[in-house]
């Protein structure tokens, strides 16, 4: 037997399968897709520019393209809108459909574009940095990415909750939820694939559930539980789901009995290098020294302050 890919983290056909399962009931459960669309809309609608060629990188249903049609404004603003997914039968819910591509291996010509949108999707990525290059290198001169991902805070219940229960069972816990990027993590990728004036921003969204199972129900409905390449040795017995739910109970529950459940959702933005963007002034090149800015004395290296 082949053993796994150690630099392959997530089973991106598994993934797949699980995304074609989601996609008729989507809809009930795509509360964090809309709420990353309609930041990424209020984005878009502040930039004072049109863009030609646009893509729409795991649109799922449509639900960028959907969201710009409520928009009047930005209907204006984008040219062509071309969608891609994983998943097959994802697409198969947008009239008009799209093409099937793996983020892992974007068929992206250079030059090609003016807009990339991802909402949602980066997190599965095993490649992260080479994804970013491959975007980066799709766009022309001052073409604008912009990235929505789950970000490390989330599910932080839940993980702390299984590694307890599971240690308990075991003696030892193996990952059960995938692990996520934090925003400094996402600023610091985009500088490496150089983009210009990147921007990483945060927002924490908290759902309420009844219990443990309810937050299990939607993410399955989602098609967002976990993937992994290597799976664990071990596996989850209903015992240590049941115990992992009390746990859960006992330390995330509000006075009415319902669970919290913590999404962390981050945001890149980035833009394919031009002369016309804003660049930081050479070193040394101040007009003003700061002491005089703030009026004040400047006090030379090795002198005390006084008083």
């Amino acid at each position: 037997m082949e053993s796994p890919n150690p630099t392959m983290l997530f089973d991106r056909q598994l993934l797949a399968r699980r995304r074609n399962r989601a996609a008729k009931g989507f809809g009930a459960v795509a509360f964090l897709k809309d709420r990353a669309v309609d930041d990424v809309c209020e984005r878009l609608d502040f930039i004072n520019r049109r863009f030609e060629q646009a893509l729409d990188i795991g649109s799922h249903g449509g639900y960028l393209a959907a969201a710009i049609a409520r928009h009047g404004d930005l209907r204006d603003k984008i040219g062509a809108l071309t969608e891609s997914d994983l998943s097959p039968a994802m697409l198969a819910q947008r009239v008009g459909g799209g093409f099937v591509a793996d983020e892992d291996h974007m068929p992206l010509a250079p030059l090609s574009l003016d807009l990339i949108v991802s909402t949602l999707g980066l997190h599965w990525v095993n490649d992260v940095p080479g994804f970013l290059a491959q975007t980066r290198l799709a766009l022309r001169p001052d073409g604008l990415l912009l990235l929505t991902f789950l970000g490390g805070r989330t599910l932080q219940e839940l993980r702390a909750c299984l590694a307890q229960a599971e240690t308990e069972a075991y003696g030892e816990a193996f990952a059960r939820v995938s692990p996520f990027a934090d925003a400094q993590d996402g600023a610091q990728l985009l500088q490496r694939a150089g983009f210009a004036l990147p921007v990483a921003d945060s927002d924490v969204v908290t759902v309420r559930y009844t219990n443990l199972f309810g937050l299990l129900r939607d993410l399955k409905a989602m098609g967002e539980t976990a993937a992994f390449h290597q799976k664990a040795p071990r596996r989850l017995t209903r015992a240590i789901i049941a115990r992992a739910a009390d746990l859960y109970q006992a330390n995330h529950s509000d006075v009415d009995g319902k669970v919290r459940a913590t999404f962390e959702l981050i945001t890149l933005t980035g833009w394919a290098p031009h002369e016309s963007q804003q660049k930081p002034l050479p070193r040394g090149s101040a007009k003003m020294r700061l002491a005089d800015a703030l009026g004040t004395r400047e006090i030379p290296t090795g002198e005390k302050p006084i008083g």
